[in-house]
Formats: C-alpha cells, structure tokens, sequence
C-alpha cells in the first residue's frame, strides 16, 4: 500500500527512568501516524528507532519531533540528519522550535538556528579556555584537586585487603571512578 505525505514521529529519551508518553502523546495530537522510539543516549550515533522510522519513511513524508535536541546532539550531527532526509525527499518538523524544512523559509530557518547555536558553542568554548588561562595566570588550578597521598595509600590498603574498589571508595568519601582510576595508576607503577 503506498503512503504519501504521512508524518511520523519520532521520541527519544536518554535513560529507562524517563517517560516517552509525554512525547508520544504530542507528536500524535500533531498528526503522527506512527511514532518511533529510542530509549538510548543522544551521544550514542546507532539509534534503532530512528534507523528504523527512516527505512519506513517514503518520499514526501515528513519525521516530526518535540525538540530538535530529540534528533541528535551536535549541529553537525543534525545537518547530516537533515541532508539524509532531504536527499529521501523527507521532511523534518520540530514542534518546539517551529521548525518545517518542507518549506524553503523553513529550512532556512533551520540553517540558521543550528549556525547560531555553533556560534553559541564557539563562545562558550572560547571563554572557557580564556578562564582557565586567566586562573592558571593568577596561580589558580582549576579543576578537582588530586587525592592526597594518604587517601591513595589508604584506597590501596582497603583493595588489597578485600575491600571492593566501591566499598572502599565509599567508605573514603570520593567517587567510584575517581578510585577506579587511582588504583588503575597504582597497578601501573
């Protein structure tokens, strides 16, 4: 049976404790003929639910979402997304941010907005750094400070004497991975 002009919709949540209905529930009132769902980290490129909503979609059908952030987590990431769609004659609508590439002034629209936020990104990149120089310069490390040897030494201890590296790192006050690395350097040496 040929489809032709249908919007599917496409939610995604970053971890099992976060519900999907809310966004399902909106892409329907939208129009959404079928919904498509990811529960998986947007840093994670492979996303089964979008692979698959894409292989579904015919030319002329339009994927929408609640939020462009929905749909990929890099500007770069979500231009290569919109090319794929365009290139399949697939339209892309974002609720949030009234996005429709369907039009011309839509993607436009679209261009603009990720322009802006990889200006955004720059910037706030940029000032990071010019910080960090400027704390360096007045003789300031920023960041965690390191494990005092006393720590490391009784991290160790607790390790070779049974302790788990978790429980031991509970039982110091400092997190799971900060340990896990500590001993990691230990084993090293």
């Amino acid at each position: 049976m040929a489809r032709s002009g249908d919007i599917l919709g496409y939610a995604r949540v970053s971890t099992s404790d976060q519900d999907l209905s809310g966004q399902i529930e909106r892409l329907t009132k939208e129009g959404a003929v079928r919904v498509f769902e990811d529960v998986i980290s947007g840093k994670t490129f492979e996303r089964p639910g979008l692979t698959a909503l894409i292989d579904y979609a015919r030319s002329g059908d339009t994927l929408a979402v609640i939020r462009l952030d929905r749909l990929g987590r890099s500007l770069k990431e979500l231009l290569e997304t919109v090319d794929a769609l365009k290139a399949q004659n697939i339209g892309l609508i974002s609720l949030e941010e009234r996005i429709d590439t369907t039009s011309a002034a839509g993607e436009l629209v679209f261009h603009v907005f990720g322009a802006i936020a990889h200006f955004e990104r720059r910037l706030i990149s940029e000032r990071t750094k010019d910080g960090l120089a400027a704390a360096k310069k007045h003789g300031r490390n920023p960041g965690r400070p390191s494990l005092r040897p006393e720590t490391i030494s009784a991290l160790q201890k607790l390790v070779a004497a049974g302790t788990s590296v978790s429980q031991a790192a509970k039982h110091l006050g400092i997190g799971r991975s900060t340990a896990y690395k500590a001993v990691s350097e230990i084993k090293q040496t």
